[in-house]
């Protein structure tokens, strides 16, 4: 049985929007989900000139929650929540049901060997494209800022 996702929360008070979806552990849905974010993104200009390191990151946290965290189960669900903040920017919260992982642990992919693989970037990716990234509840939680 599938635990229910907690809420997302936010402590800004000058939110412009916010959006809390869940999604099933399927590659094929991170396109939607993607698209929809930053619609919406534009939109409310969020993250303005900064549209390309918004979607690459989340693109690699979703991928990284369906592959990493959920195992590719798709009966497995994802949360991604999103908020416009005027004074911080776009904050993006990734969640998996997983076990965790401690990212300390994963190697650098611009290191010896690692350069020739063919996988272990996203979290290298997303520490570069964003301004500040967290993560939290042993890694199941990324959570992720781009002013």
């Amino acid at each position: 049985m599938t635990q229910p996702m907690p809420k997302c929360s936010f402590e800004a008070s000058k939110l412009i929007v916010r959006l809390n979806m869940t999604l099933p552990a399927d590659a094929h849905a991170i396109n939607g989900v993607t698209e929809g974010v930053m619609a919406m993104a534009r939109e409310m200009e969020c993250a303005k000139g900064k549209e390309f390191e918004v979607e690459t990151a989340l693109r690699e946290a979703l991928a990284n929650a369906i592959v990493h965290g959920a195992r590719g189960d798709v009966t497995k669900l994802i949360q991604c929540c999103v908020a416009c903040d005027e004074a911080r920017g776009m904050l993006i919260v990734v969640r998996d049901p997983g076990e965790g992982f401690d990212p300390a642990s994963v190697p650098s992919p611009i290191v010896g060997q690692n350069v020739y693989s063919s996988h272990g970037r996203g979290i290298y990716l997303i520490n570069q494209l964003m301004d500040t990234v967290e993560f939290v509840g042993n890694g199941t939680e990324i959570r992720m800022i781009k002013r």
